[in-house]
């Protein structure tokens, strides 16, 4: 099963290395870390989210690990991807590489683009494109729209953003 886990660390060396060595022991496949040094909790943590396929079976040894260890479990949930935004892009889509313009969503490892429908009239006409982004929150969702922008100005796309916003299942 996938699991997302927030985890709550120390600001001290090693720590990111001290969270991730029991997923490891317990033979889970980690899949992204998302370590928010910049942005520390309350208590003074850094917030780390860990996205891994593990055995549900051993998720309640791995949790205890972890606190035993030090490391805060402030989060675990099976829902990876749980925020959404749909936005369209307009212009020539593929003649801009939209597969580029999904890698880059996807390769955050902390949003994908999970749906896409493409209308082109003509080859040299213009295009556009419906896209639905999910994300494991919404602070990573602000982020990925960002990435998108920015793509967007580069390849000289018209965004309109966002159609809709959700928390919760998409």
């Amino acid at each position: 099963m996938i699991v997302s886990m927030t985890l709550e660390l120390k600001d001290i060396p090693g720590q990111l290395v001290l969270a991730l060595s029991p997923i490891s022991e317990l033979h889970g496949n980690i899949m992204s870390v998302v370590h928010q040094h910049e942005e520390k909790t309350p208590r003074g943590t850094i917030p780390v989210q860990v996205t891994f396929e593990i055995d549900q079976g051993v998720l309640n040894e791995l949790t205890e690990r972890l606190e035993n260890s030090g490391v805060r479990v402030a989060r675990v949930g099976e829902e990876r991807l749980r925020s959404s935004v749909s936005v369209v892009l307009i212009g020539h889509i593929i003649h801009s590489d939209i597969g580029d313009t999904i890698e880059r969503i996807d390769s955050t490892g902390f949003a994908e683009v999970v749906d896409l429908s493409i209308s082109m009239p003509a080859i040299d006409k213009t295009s556009s494109a419906y896209l639905v982004i999910n994300a494991v929150g919404e602070y990573e969702l602000k982020k990925a729209v960002e990435i998108l922008r920015d793509v967007a100005d580069i390849k000289d796309l018209l965004m309109i953003e966002p159609i809709k916003l959700n928390s919760g299942a998409a």
